[in-house]
């Protein structure tokens, strides 16, 4: 395997591509991501991969330099004779923007699968879409991994009672409940309406939460408005304890501090964006996904089958 798989690391998420290329014992191929004084992008693979299987690890949460650094790595490795590029995006930028809600918007994530898909790529890894039909968008084969498999080992191991799973929309639902059936756990929803972008608010709470230990189980948390309010109203209700697991820790605005302050004891999140820059506070855990984008490296390279890593 190391004489034909190139493992090559974007500048967005450094920590986690290291992460991974130690999973599968290969090392992190040499290569230049710098910038020109205007603050224009240079890329330079510094290492022969004609033929090899190439693996290109960047998330592509803001700043927008990250996309554009994917689509320049692609280029410079295609034009460097790979025998195949796959993205490893483990948070999608964008991804929100999925659909025409509104008169006269972008479908932003289209107009980014497209790039993606033109500028070189044969095929794309990505973890916990914010819709899962975003796949659709592309037109190469794409791999869709769930971080259910971290967030169910480790709270698995906690062997924790009387518990609730608390989706914070309607639209986390089946998340939600597919993580309650593997902790044998009940169920709770909260009936949110958003007057508008990034504010969110709580309007009432289906399912029983009082004396409960809750979960909140969500894909992204951003502005954290919805997860704080959803925390509120079932610490209103006479929820014995509140935890958050999410996937994707956006963590925009004064969303730490408003995190910090809030009834939830202890907030999950995954290194699919890295965090290292934001010294967060001792509320929050971060579980690493690298052994699962590792191991489907790992079978995608020598072309079996990454169904189970679907589970």
């Amino acid at each position: 395997m190391p004489d034909e798989i190139r493992i090559f690391a974007g500048n967005s998420n450094k920590p986690l591509a290291a992460k991974i290329a130690n999973y599968i014992h290969q090392p992190l191929s040499a290569c230049e991501a710098t910038r020109f004084s205007d603050d224009e992008i240079f890329f330079k693979i510094d290492e022969n991969i004609r033929g090899m299987d190439v693996f290109i690890i960047q998330s592509t949460n803001p700043p927008a330099e990250n996309f554009l650094e994917l689509l320049i790595m692609a280029d410079a490795a295609r034009r460097a004779s790979a025998r195949r590029v796959t993205a490893v995006i483990p948070y999608f930028g964008y991804a929100r923007a999925d659909r025409k809600d509104q008169p006269r918007v972008a479908i932003t994530s289209k107009l980014i699968a497209n790039t993606i898909t033109t500028s070189g790529f044969n095929r794309v890894i990505l973890m916990d879409l914010h819709a899962s039909q975003i796949q659709g968008f592309f037109d190469i084969p794409t791999d869709h991994l769930y971080s259910a498999r971290t967030f169910n080992r480790f709270f698995a191991n906690l062997n924790l009672t009387n518990l609730v799973i608390l989706s914070p929309d309607v639209g986390s639902t089946k998340v939600a409940r597919a993580f309650a059936e593997k902790l044998n756990a009940s169920l709770a929803i909260i009936d949110k309406r958003r007057p508008k972008a990034n504010k969110a608010e709580v309007m009432n709470i289906i399912g029983d939460v009082k004396g409960k230990n809750i979960i909140i189980r969500d894909d992204m948390v951003d502005t954290a408005g919805t997860m704080i309010k959803a925390a509120e109203a079932v610490a209103n209700e006479g929820a014995e304890s509140v935890v958050a697991c999410c996937t994707h820790a956006v963590l925009s605005g004064d969303s730490i501090n408003g995190l910090n302050d809030s009834p939830i004891e202890k907030i999950y999140v995954t290194d699919t964006i890295n965090l290292e820059p934001l010294n967060l506070p001792d509320k929050f855990e971060i579980l690493s996904v690298a052994d699962l984008l590792g191991e489907a490296i790992m079978r995608i390279h020598a072309e079996r089958s990454v169904s189970s890593l679907f589970d």
